[in-house]
């Protein structure tokens, strides 16, 4: 590593566009872990859209990569150079709310857990992460504690998801540390 200029920004400056002519950058972890503040602060310092996972309907009792067969007619179409309009799910209402169009940019921030999977086209994969009782009690502040058992169920199966699915992040973002950079191949 000695000579290459690791820093976020010259990570971010040496990617190259993934997704047509957009840099994909993909910000996952586990669920609390502060993944989607990271992703909002990221997206406004690159002046990028971001898309979340949050924004389709995935079951606590399902696949974490539940909202990737949605996201991905959004990124085609954004790989073709055009923008991407879709109708977000709204989980306090249940339903989903008035279109939201994606514009193609240099860069798009896709957030969530599952976002920096094997088979995303991402330029950068962020690893955003805290440690388990943080992330609970994290969970439960901003979703109560009726919510507990059902996203206890739920970071098993995220576990399981980023067992199984082997992805390598390029940058780890942990709340006690800088973040940890991995030499690019």
């Amino acid at each position: 590593m000695e000579g290459m200029d690791l820093t976020p920004a010259a990570l971010l400056e040496s990617t190259r566009p993934s997704l047509g002519a957009i840099r994909l950058i993909a910000v996952d972890g586990p669920s609390a872990a502060g993944k989607s503040t990271f992703a909002r602060r990221l997206a406004a310092a690159l002046d990028a859209p971001l898309l979340g996972s949050d924004e389709f309907p995935v079951p606590w009792d399902g696949d974490p990569l539940a909202w990737w067969p949605r996201a991905e007619p959004l990124l085609a179409k954004l790989a073709a150079g055009r923008p991407a309009t879709f109708h977000p799910y709204d989980w306090r209402t249940g339903d989903h709310g008035p279109a939201r169009e994606i514009p193609v940019a240099a860069f798009l921030v896709l957030e969530g857990v599952g976002a920096a999977w094997r088979g995303c086209p991402a330029a950068l994969r962020i690893w955003v992460d805290a440690p388990h009782d943080v992330r609970r009690r994290r969970a439960e502040r901003r979703d109560g504690p009726a919510i507990l058992p059902s996203w206890d169920a739920w970071s098993v199966r995220e576990r399981h998801h980023f067992t199984t699915d082997g992805t390598i992040a390029d940058l780890i973002v942990t709340p006690d540390s800088r973040p940890l950079l991995r030499e690019r191949k």
